[in-house]
């Protein structure tokens, strides 16, 4: 039975065939402890969307184990995912809904009573500045308005494990700082974050811990500066560059071509 000592996510050899026969996750295994900010990085088509979409159940892996504070995520899906909220990184929207009936919605879908729906709403709608945009629309609201309650959606239920995939991206430097400064919030109260970005100086200042990952693999797991001991550089920035073989992209070589 799951018990409190369990860990927030736990994937052991995760993999993942699709019918074309690509190999998107080729035996990963990551854990993350309850309270951690992880961070997941690598190029485009890694396999980091097919490892949080086979932990939320929108993709069935074809090996390995998935767990969320205990629960099974395959075989314990309800439970599993109960404990999960997901911002994804497409704007998911339904554009003829409002602002308050996407939460509400989102909120009955995962058992909440409507009174505690109700007050819930109201909460992250002001915690997100979108009172004033309550009864409009979703396809009313600019692009920055939209991610806000995309995040506020995911939050709704009160999930154990919140995953941010791309959460920043497209948005402003006040609306990125806004959401950054939230989520080390709800992280400091005791939400489980695993964030994927493209933004490195967002993994660098938000996660503790970091997992690289190329062609479905897990590459080097640790801190920022355990990863920049690994690959023998300076930084998140220039290990980073190591790991998809761009070193001579390096901010420190084009510094000194320009002191040169």
């Amino acid at each position: 039975m799951p018990g409190t000592k369990d860990k927030a996510l736990e994937i052991v050899d995760l993999k993942k065939r699709y019918p074309t026969g690509v190999e998107a996750l080729r035996g990963v295994s990551i854990t993350i402890e309850p309270g951690d900010f992880y961070g997941l990085l690598g190029p485009n088509g890694a396999g980091k969307s097919t490892l949080i979409h086979c932990t939320t159940g929108l993709a069935q892996p074809t090996g390995g184990s998935i767990k969320v504070f205990g629960h099974d995520a395959i075989n314990d899906y309800g439970k599993a995912r109960a404990a999960v909220g997901l911002a994804p990184q497409e704007v998911n929207l339904d554009q003829f809904l409002t602002c308050e009936e996407t939460l509400d919605f989102h909120g009955g879908y995962f058992g909440m009573q409507k009174q505690d729906r109700k007050e819930r709403t109201k909460e992250l709608l002001e915690i997100f500045s979108l009172t004033s945009k309550a009864r409009e629309r979703t396809r009313a609201l600019s692009g920055g308005m939209k991610r806000r309650l995309i995040l506020a959606r995911a939050l709704m239920h009160r999930p154990r494990l919140l995953i941010l995939d791309e959460p920043t991206a497209g948005v402003d430097i006040e609306l990125r700082l806004e959401l950054w400064h939230y989520v080390q919030k709800i992280n400091a109260e005791g939400v489980t974050i695993l964030l994927t970005t493209h933004y490195l100086e967002e993994a660098d200042q938000l996660c503790g811990r970091i997992a690289f990952i190329a062609n479905g693999e897990i590459a080097a797991q640790g801190t920022s500066e355990d990863l920049a001991r690994r690959y023998d550089v300076v930084n998140l920035e220039d290990a980073y560059l190591a790991l998809v073989g761009r070193r001579e992209l390096s901010r420190s070589l084009v510094d000194d071509t320009l002191i040169a």
